[in-house]
């Protein structure tokens, strides 16, 4: 069900996007974690999108020290509906802002945003304006994790500031690579 839900969202409106961020529900990160998900951007300007990416990769993955973690993954544009294809570099999937996954409490977001889990770049070896991006994450269907809505803000000088940036996560697959610089390098 949760999966019909997204794949409606392609077409939605940014308030009703919006809408969904507020009204959306809690994820158990033990529901995710091992996971890639597929992403679709939603509500760019098509522009934008055929400058960065419509469709890429979001895992979840438990560092040895408990931290849950994650990446992106580039993916071959082949179309929204065509299987993930992830873009390789020295035959290794093509990774790039790695991230934290934390709990909302206690973390700057726009009001209402407090509904999932926070994937925050700030917590990883990124550039510096990409350290500021957080992207709150729910789920569509209360105990389903198979399609998370999230959305993409910027915290400067302790403002939030929303960005026209969601995106749905349909679960991929289990996750068959992980970065050495998360690996080696998060958190240090």
């Amino acid at each position: 069900m949760s999966i019909a839900i997204a794949r409606s969202l392609r077409t939605a409106s940014h308030a009703e996007l919006r809408r969904h961020i507020v009204e959306g529900h809690a994820i158990d990160p033990s529901a995710i974690e091992g996971y890639a998900y597929r992403g679709t951007s939603l509500g760019l300007p098509r522009l934008v999108e055929l400058a960065t990416w419509k469709t890429f990769q979001k895992t979840f993955w438990r560092h040895p020290d408990g931290r849950l973690l994650g990446w992106n993954v580039r993916l071959e544009q082949d179309g929204i509906d065509a299987p993930s294809r992830p873009k390789r570099k020295h035959g290794v999937p093509v990774t790039e802002w790695p991230y934290g996954v934390i709990a909302c409490d206690g973390v700057p977001m726009p009001r209402g945003f407090d509904r999932g889990l926070v994937i925050d770049y700030s917590l990883a070896p990124n550039p510096p304006q990409q350290r500021l991006v957080k992207d709150p994450l729910v789920a569509l269907s209360a105990g389903d994790h198979d399609a998370l809505l999230g959305v993409s803000y910027v915290v400067l000088g302790g403002r939030c500031l929303e960005t026209p940036t969601y995106f749905t996560l349909e679960r991929d697959h289990r996750i068959d690579h992980v970065p050495d610089v998360v690996k080696a390098e998060v958190g240090r």
